[in-house]
């Protein structure tokens, strides 16, 4: 019998154990990035819309992410915010829900992004002890690097060290590159490549240059605009 009594007496433990896990839920037009100095990874093609959280203080880097249609085409532009930080204590088993301040959706997406307004509320309408704090970890645009010659930011990187508990800030070291492949190189435009080569005549050729590289770098997949900007990257 006793070996029985501790089976189960054991049992019980674990499964109130497991039980134990708050989630936290944000819309599509999100993304996580870090949480408790642990980055994420996501994207628009792979969006995590929820994370479980155990009792306790937590930090989680967020930042507006979404894709809207352009004011002076048929295309869509893609509107991203910095990164702003929710810190919330979680005292129980319950399910958090992040979401735009002025409502379930975002209204105006290019104002929001400036300095997005979020409400946290709890399924069982109860009490959240939470805040956020703005920030100014940004992922600066491709073409805005390209044509600067600035190193790209790893906003993953920052964030993890924003969220992290005893992590100071500390400024973010170059994103590895990789080599395109041929089939990637193949895709792109030859006229683009040789206006992200070549020295820039005038002004009015690098703004033609710069609305080309937005056409395509608006028009391409996820997977080759990395390859893209791997390339691009090793030319400055």
């Amino acid at each position: 019998m006793k070996p029985r009594l501790t089976i189960t007496a054991l049992l019980a433990l674990c499964g109130s154990s497991a039980a134990f896990a708050a989630d936290f839920n944000i819309p599509m037009a999100f993304e996580y990035i870090a949480v408790d100095g642990q980055e994420i990874k996501t994207s628009l093609f792979n969006h995590k819309s929820e994370i479980e959280l155990d009792k306790g203080t937590h930090k989680i880097a967020i930042r507006y992410n979404d894709l809207v249609e352009d004011d002076f085409s048929d295309s869509q532009t893609n509107v991203k915010s910095n990164a702003f930080i929710v810190t919330i204590d979680v005292d129980g088993d319950f399910s958090y829900h992040l979401k735009p301040a002025d409502g379930e959706f975002v209204k105006n997406p290019k104002s929001f992004a400036k300095a997005p307004q979020v409400v946290v509320t709890r399924e069982d309408n109860g009490l959240v002890n939470y805040k956020v704090t703005q920030t100014n970890i940004t992922e600066e645009s491709f073409v805005s690097r390209l044509f600067s010659g600035n190193d790209a930011t790893d906003i993953d990187a920052e964030a993890a060290a924003v969220t992290g508990s005893a992590a100071a800030v500390t400024s973010a070291p170059t994103a590895p590159v990789s080599k395109p492949s041929p089939a990637a190189a193949a895709t792109m435009p030859a006229v683009a490549a040789a206006n992200a080569t070549a020295p820039a005549t005038s002004a009015e050729d690098a703004a033609k240059a710069e609305q080309m590289l937005q056409y395509w770098w608006l028009h391409a997949d996820e997977q080759t605009r990395k390859e893209f900007m791997s390339w691009a990257i090793k030319q400055l």
